[in-house]
């Protein structure tokens, strides 16, 4: 089995580091399973970057990379909302349209987290529920984290030490590919009053999906730690099924430093 684990300061730092990992002689398919890529400082990358491989994408007909990023987080919307309440409200008025788009049909990851399908009619606001407890935490014993297992449902253990998300809904979710690859999120309160993230990946396609994943995430997190009023961490992001697709021979010039790429 191959698999790697990487720590970088930023996510393309972190981007570049995974791709080489799986960019190796004695891994022709190019994949891993298990794989871990930890961001010390995930809202930061480099914008040059980010520049040439959405140059790349776009000659692939991928859209770009902030289109990926907001999937998971609404910049521009959260910029025009006083609280995370506003903006889920918001949200969650605009969720039916958004849906209408291709590719959306089966929702967005940030829908899942302000409205997740419960059992009954009523959604429910995931984000709000973690930073609410987070808050708690803040102001009482500061209790970490718990050990986690994807099959609680998100309105139960309101009393628990933890702060977890479920985008995965069991019974609805039953395609082998495509939306959600993301199955699940957790979040860390630290000692030093910083909010760390965990994402967990059924599969994660390195050239197609996974940069872009990294922004959102890394948005997402700040997000919470700004409701809460603490500092934004670290972001690990797991993945069952890990694959460098895309292009190698125009991707490999900017991963190994060499030059541009060459779309």
């Amino acid at each position: 089995m191959h698999t790697f684990a990487v720590t970088e300061r930023d996510v393309t730092s972190a981007w570049v580091a995974a791709c080489n990992k799986l960019d190796r002689r004695d891994n022709p398919d190019r994949t891993g399973l298990h794989t871990v890529v930890r961001i010390t400082d995930p809202l930061q990358d480099d914008a040059v970057f980010r520049t040439e491989l959405d140059r790349l994408r776009a000659a692939h007909h991928l859209e770009p990379l902030e289109t990926v990023a907001n999937t998971l987080f609404p910049t521009a919307l959260a910029a025009r909302c006083t609280n995370h309440g506003e903006l889920a409200e918001r949200y969650r008025r605009m969720y039916p349209v958004l849906t209408r788009y291709p590719g959306n049909r089966l929702g967005t990851y940030f829908g899942r987290l302000v409205a997740y399908p419960g059992a009954s009619k009523a959604s429910i606001d995931q984000l709000g529920t973690v930073i609410d407890r987070l808050r708690t935490q803040t102001t009482g014993t500061k209790m970490a984290a718990a050990y986690e297992i994807d099959i609680a449902h998100p309105a139960d253990g309101a009393d628990e030490p933890q702060a977890e998300a479920l985008v995965h809904a069991a019974g609805k979710d039953n395609s082998y590919r495509g939306f959600p690859c993301l199955s699940h999120l957790s979040f860390q309160l630290g000692r030093d009053g910083h909010v760390h993230a965990a994402a967990l990946y059924r599969s994660h396609y390195m050239f197609e999906r996974a940069y872009g994943n990294y922004l959102g995430l890394g948005r997402l997190l700040a997000h919470i730690a700004q409701q809460v009023g603490l500092a934004c961490g670290t972001l690990t992001v797991v993945a069952g099924h890990a694959r460098l697709d895309g292009p190698l021979t125009h991707l490999r010039p900017l991963l190994t430093g060499t030059g541009r790429l060459a779309a």
